[in-house]
């Protein structure tokens, strides 16, 4: 099943159904924006339709915004338009274009070591829990992002070459960020492997684990204190509170069925596409005083984070526990309806008793995982990624060409090519 699924995602150029919500979408998750051309149109839709929009049921106002404009997001549209934009940068830049993380890493040598060296731990014990995944063998995607994306900034604002050292301190703190937030998920899912290895909690406990994240945080916090940028620091703490509410609506449900996918797309912005967007605002701040260019950092942010996401939801189906170095299905287990799921729902509406019980009787994860793989939903939720990263590609071609915009547009390519 996962071999052919991945063959199908590399070559095909199908056209979704008419139900993909999608980044121009009023279920979009994140703060509100100014009005796209997208949304204005589809408020007119459903005006004449004698509808005001939160009346519409979810899925019959993506059908509206969708037919509205159908050949906006296709696979095969996708990917021209990035390799078009691609191109367009090489030739404007004049600079040969490399892989994004080879670029990033220039940035970023030393990075794990680094971030140890802010833990200042004397306790021997407590400082192998909280150094337990900073041992390099993490993708490191949000630094990269996070460093390219002050490359870009720095290289739009004034064709500055060099990244600030308060910048690379942002890439820093969101590693921190992330990482604290993995040792406390692992306590509330109790969980038992993370990256290919034991976690904290079953290795230390839970209540040592618990300790060992809250240091993390502390430790990121006094790290970005050090920056000593007012801003900088009002847009990060924003994302500690944003893990925490996120945590909050995975840990409800919703009765209403037309409520369940902003619900979703709400829960995967504000606990994972938080951290990216404003990581990538406050490089930007650092680096630039555009406004404008402060939005455009945080759109693209938002917008991968939300598709890097969605596609991790999708390999939760399609890949192995090895292949993911973490149980597969693991979300039905703990009781949560993500994207391929609520997708699922639209043709086998049988699942939704099984929603509104979080999938707690015996066989419900079973018959579950089948329906899912029986219907469209994992073929929905990478359509809807797809138009998460067109939309971050978007976002991030107003930029100023140069090989680290380049190599954020391709980054939103492998975030939907991704195997684990």
């Amino acid at each position: 099943m996962a071999s052919c699924w991945w063959s199908w995602r590399r070559c095909c150029s199908w056209r979704p159904a008419a139900g993909s919500p999608g980044p121009g979408s009023p279920g979009r998750a994140g703060p509100p924006g100014p009005p796209s051309a997208a949304d204005a149109s589809a408020q007119g839709i459903g005006r004449r339709n004698g509808l005001r929009m939160s009346q519409m049921p979810y899925f019959n106002l993506v059908k509206s915004l969708t037919s509205a404009f159908p050949n906006r997001y296709s696979m095969s549209r996708f990917h021209h338009s990035t390799s078009a934009a691609c191109c367009h940068s090489r030739t404007q830049s004049g600079e040969q274009y490399s892989d994004p993380f080879k670029l990033g890493w220039r940035d970023l040598n030393g990075l794990y070591e680094d971030i140890r060296k802010e833990l200042l731990i004397s306790t021997t014990e407590l400082k192998e829990m909280s150094e337990y995944y900073f041992d390099g063998k993490g993708k490191a995607f949000r630094p990269i992002i996070v460093v390219l994306m002050a490359r870009a900034c720095n290289i739009h604002h004034n064709n500055s070459r060099d990244v600030q050292a308060s910048q690379r301190s942002i890439a820093l703190v969101a590693e921190m960020i992330h990482t604290a937030s993995l040792v406390h998920d692992d306590v509330i899912d109790d969980a038992s492997s993370r990256r290919g290895k034991h976690t904290v909690n079953k290795i230390w406990g839970e209540k040592k684990a618990v300790l060992a994240g809250d240091l993390i945080l502390s430790a990121a916090s006094i790290a970005l204190a050090r920056i000593g940028n007012t801003t900088v620091i009002s847009i990060l703490t924003q994302v500690i509170e944003d893990l925490v509410r996120g945590e909050f609506l995975q840990l409800g449900s919703k009765e209403n069925e037309t409520e369940r996918f902003a619900h979703y797309l709400e829960k995967t912005f504000k606990k994972t596409a938080s951290l990216i967007a404003n990581s990538c605002k406050a490089v930007s701040v650092l680096g630039c005083p555009d406004p404008v260019v402060h939005e455009i950092a945080y759109q693209y942010g938002k917008n991968v984070g939300i598709a890097f996401q969605l596609i991790d939801d999708v390999l939760d189906f399609t890949l192995c526990s090895d292949q993911m170095g973490k149980p597969t299905s693991a979300d039905l287990k703990l009781g949560l309806a993500t994207g391929p799921v609520l997708f699922a729902c639209q043709q086998f509406p049988e699942m939704n008793a099984m929603i509104m019980r979080r999938f707690s009787l015996p066989g419900d994860v079973d018959r579950a995982r089948q329906y899912v793989l029986q219907s469209d939903g994992v073929q929905q939720t990478t359509y809807l990624a797809q138009r998460y990263c067109h939309e971050a590609v978007r976002e991030i071609s107003k930029l100023r060409p140069s090989p680290e915009r380049d190599a954020l547009i391709q980054l939103s390519e492998i975030v939907l090519t991704r195997e684990k």
